[in-house]
């Protein structure tokens, strides 16, 4: 396998890569004002604002942390190039990184600035954004510690949360990246290990399941802060609207109101029905902060550059017509 053929290295070098570092100002833009949303809408208490503080400050150390970027750099040399590239994902045919001389691998030239440079680039930045999502999911289990407060009549349905789910568009380029990997390594295996598109269905299903979780899986620690919300209520709105009720009873069925009081143009009508309608957005409150449109988003994002290789089962001429068919 000639270098100019190599798919895989090209689209972790050439696109995946780049894709990791644009991330960075991506995701450094879009994250400070979604972590604001949690003071600009009061959900954290004056009492517990140091708290909040605390946890702010917990993540920007270990973002910042040199020692974390060592042992990544340590583990990338030892675990990610000296056994899983080598033993797992390296093609075994003769290519430009190297042959297979009576069982021991030879690396060419080229072989060596790869597997000392090239790849380890490629496997250290994937890698940190593994640990930073894992910094933003101990971030938000320290924020669900706090007593926050949601509001259970939101109409976000979500206590207010709601603004969790864009942090799924702050991090696209990250799943882009990672689906392009995967796609250039099932392209090399494909094209010159004769393997076929439908052997990679627990890769495809593994990676997507993994990367959706990855992103949203963090927010469910808020689960249980919006279950309490939302019985407490449709408890309280209850005992609201069984007061009003009761009122309205009184006054338009009862012979309560006064003989000058239309009830044609009367606010009470009215405001029977509103209270309803924020009784019906409390008991459809979510109890996480994001939607089965998020979760497809995302599973969209990673699969994407993984269409190119459907033309490997199907013609072009299949594909668009499938494509126009669910279009129109």
């Amino acid at each position: 396998m000639p270098f100019v053929h190599d798919i895989e290295m090209h689209v972790r070098l050439l696109l995946a890569l780049p894709m990791l570092i644009v991330a960075e100002l991506i995701v450094h833009q879009r994250m400070r004002p979604v972590v604001r949303q949690f003071l600009e809408r009061g959900l954290i208490p004056d009492a517990a604002r140091a708290q909040f503080d605390a946890a702010i400050a917990s993540a920007m150390r270990l973002r910042n942390s040199v020692t974390a970027e060592v042992l990544l750099i340590a583990f990338v040399y030892v675990v990610g190039v000296g056994f899983v590239w080598r033993t797992q994902l390296a093609l075994d045919v003769a290519s430009w990184y190297g042959v297979s001389v009576d069982g021991k691998w030879q690396p060419s030239l080229a072989g060596w600035w790869m597997g000392c440079v090239s790849l380890p680039l490629f496997q250290f930045l994937l890698l940190r954004w593994y640990f930073r999502l894992f910094i933003w999911a101990r971030f938000l289990w320290q924020v669900s510690r706090i007593e926050l407060s949601l509001m259970p009549a939101h109409p976000d349905r979500c206590g207010g949360l709601s603004f969790l789910a864009s942090v799924s568009q702050a991090f696209a380029p990250v799943l882009v990246a990672q689906g392009a990997a995967l796609a250039g390594m099932m392209a090399s295996r494909i094209f010159y290990a004769g393997a076929t598109l439908l052997e990679f269905k627990v890769e495809l299903i593994g990676t997507v399941a993994v990367m959706v979780f990855a992103i949203l899986g963090p927010m469910l620690v808020f689960i249980p802060k919006l279950s309490a919300a939302r019985r407490a209520g449709l408890r309280e709105f209850g005992a609201l609207a069984q007061s009003y009720v009761r009122e309205f009873d009184r006054k338009w069925l009862r012979g309560g109101a006064p003989a000058d009081e239309p009830l044609v143009g009367s606010a009470d009508i009215q405001s029977l029905a509103d209270l309803g309608n924020s009784f019906e957005v409390v008991k459809e409150m979510r109890l996480v902060p994001f939607t089965m449109r998020s979760v497809l988003q995302l599973a969209v994002l990673t699969l994407l550059p993984v269409g190119p290789l459907l033309l490997t089962v199907f013609s072009l001429e299949q594909v668009l017509d499938s494509l126009l068919k669910v279009l129109f």
